[in-house]
C-alpha cells in the first residue's frame, strides 16, 4: 500500500505542477500578447495619421517623415480601402502562399486585387480598422485603414497552448512510465512469490505422499486415508496453481459446467450448513478455452469472499450463460455488499475490508481472468445489506 500511496502522491504532484505551469504560462503569454496588441494598435493609429497627412497635406516639408512612418511598417498587414470598398494600397499582404497552397501558380493583378479586397473586408469585419476623413465637414469621403495582427503576435498567442500541450504530454508520459514501473514491479513480486511458494510446498507434499503410501500399506481398510489423500491432492493442485503464475499456460477447451460444479462441490464441503450454493447452468455443456486449474481458483476466491461477506449465513449463486459469442459467469451472494467508495479499489493489491487478509484474492482473480484468459471481471451490481454480484466475461474463441 505504501508503494501505491507514493504512486498516487507522485501523480497528484505531477498534475498540480502541470496545472501551475500551464496557468502561469497562459497568464504571462496573455499579458505579453495584450501589451503587444496595444503597441501595434498605437502604431496603426500613427500609420493612419501619416496616411491622412499624406492625402490632405499640401506641404511637402514634412513628407519625408510621413513616408518614413509608412515605410517603417514591415510586419503588420495593412489594406487601405476607400468608401466604395476599393483597395487604395496595401502592405505586408502575402498572397503567394494562398495561391501556391492550391497549386494555381502566381496570382495575376486582378486576382491579387480581389484577394486583397477580401482580406481587407475580413479585417474590417473583425473590428481592425481606423477610418480617416478627408474633410471633417464631408463624412461621406473617407478611407479605412484595415489591419491585422502581425505574424509575431499570432505566434505569441498560439505559443501558450502549444506549451500547454507539451506539458500535458510530459505529464501523461511520466504517469504512464510510473504505472508501467509499478506494474512491472508487481509482476515481479507475483512471479517471485508464486514460484517460491510452489517450490516450498513441493518438498512437504512429496513427503506427505510417501507417508500416505506407507500408511496405506499398514492400514489398507482405514477410511481416513482416503480423506488424507484428497487433502494431499489439494495441496498438489495449489502448488500447481502457484507454479503457473508468472508463465502463460496454454488454455484448452474445457467444459465450464464441470469447472463450476467442481468448485461448488468443493466449497459445499467447507462451509456451514447455513450457506447454500445454488447453480444456474444451461442444460448443454458450455465449452470455452480455459486453464481450468487457474479459473477454478478465481471462482473459489469469489466464493470465499462471498462467505466472509455473508458472515457464514446466506446464499451463493453460480450463474452460467452464453451471450453473443461470450461465456458469462456470475457469482452472487446475499452478503453485506460493497460501499460505493470502495468499488474502484476492490481489485487493487492490498485492499481488504477484513481484519485478517492480505487483500490479494481479487487482484489475483483479475490477473488470471484478464492476462491469462483475455477476459473481463467486474462488479456487476452491489447493494449494502443485499449482496454483490461479480461478473466474468470470456470469449468462446
Amino acid at each position: 500500500m505504501q508503494w501505491t500511496d507514493r504512486i498516487r502522491q507522485t501523480k497528484i504532484l505531477l498534475v498540480v505542477a502541470a496545472i501551475v505551469i500551464a496557468v502561469a504560462s497562459l497568464v504571462a503569454s496573455n499579458l505579453l500578447t495584450r501589451d503587444l496588441y496595444e503597441e501595434e494598435h498605437k502604431k496603426m493609429e500613427i500609420w493612419a495619421e501619416a496616411m491622412r497627412t499624406l492625402n490632405v497635406s499640401d506641404d511637402n516639408g514634412g513628407m519625408n517623415l510621413v513616408l518614413k512612418v509608412i515605410e517603417d511598417n514591415t510586419t503588420i498587414p495593412i489594406v487601405v480601402m476607400d468608401e466604395n470598398g476599393q483597395v487604395q494600397t496595401s502592405r505586408n499582404i502575402d498572397l503567394e502562399s494562398h495561391w501556391w497552397s492550391r497549386g494555381q501558380g502566381a496570382a495575376n493583378a486582378a486576382d491579387s486585387l480581389r484577394l486583397t479586397a477580401e482580406r481587407g473586408k475580413r479585417m474590417k469585419a473583425a473590428g481592425h480598422s481606423i477610418r480617416i476623413l478627408y474633410d471633417e465637414a464631408n463624412p461621406s469621403e473617407y478611407i479605412d485603414v484595415c489591419y491585422d495582427d502581425s505574424l509575431m503576435l499570432k505566434r505569441l498567442s498560439i505559443y501558450p497552448y502549444v506549451q500547454l500541450g507539451v506539458v500535458l504530454l510530459f505529464v501523461v508520459v511520466a504517469i504512464f512510465a510510473l504505472l508501467t514501473s509499478k506494474r512491472a514491479e508487481q509482476n515481479k513480486v507475483w512471479v517471485g512469490l508464486s514460484k517460491e511458494t510452489a517450490h516450498q510446498l513441493g518438498t512437504p507434499i512429496s513427503s506427505l505422499m510417501a507417508w500416505t503410501e506407507i500408511l496405506r500399506e499398514q492400514y489398507p481398510q482405514d477410511d481416513l486415508l482416503g480423506e488424507m489423500e484428497k487433502d494431499v491432492k489439494r495441496l498438489q493442485l495449489i502448488a500447481d496453481r502457484f507454479s503457473k503464475i508468472g508463465s502463460l499456460p496454454e488454455p484448452v477447451p474445457s467444459n465450464m459446467n464441470e469447472v463450476l460444479t467442481r468448485v461448488g462441490e468443493y466449497m459445499s464441503r467447507r462451509v456451514s450448513n447455513k450457506v447454500k450454493i445454488e447453480k444456474v447452468f444451461p442444460p448443454e455443456p458450455v465449452i470455452v478455452p480455459l486453464n481450468a486449474s487457474l479459473f477454478e481458483w478465481v471462482i473459489e476466491n469469489l466464493c470465499k469472499n462471498a462467505v466472509d461477506a455473508m458472515e457464514g449465513s446466506g446464499r451463493i449463486t453460480l450463474f452460467l450463460a452464453e451471450e453473443m459469442g461470450r461465456v458469462v459467469v456470475e457469482v452472487s451472494d446475499t452478503g453485506k455488499g460493497i460501499r460505493k467508495k470502495d468499488l474502484n479499489n476492490v481489485f487493487k493489491p492490498g485492499f481488504t475490508t477484513k481484519q485478517r487478509g492480505w487483500g490479494l484474492g481479487l487482484s489475483l482473480a483479475k490477473r488470471i481472468v484478464e492476462e491469462y484468459h483475455h477476459g473481463r471481471i467486474y462488479v456487476k451490481n452491489t447493494e449494502l445489506g443485499r449482496g454483490t454480484t461479480f461478473r466474468i466475461e470470456i470469449k468462446q474463441r
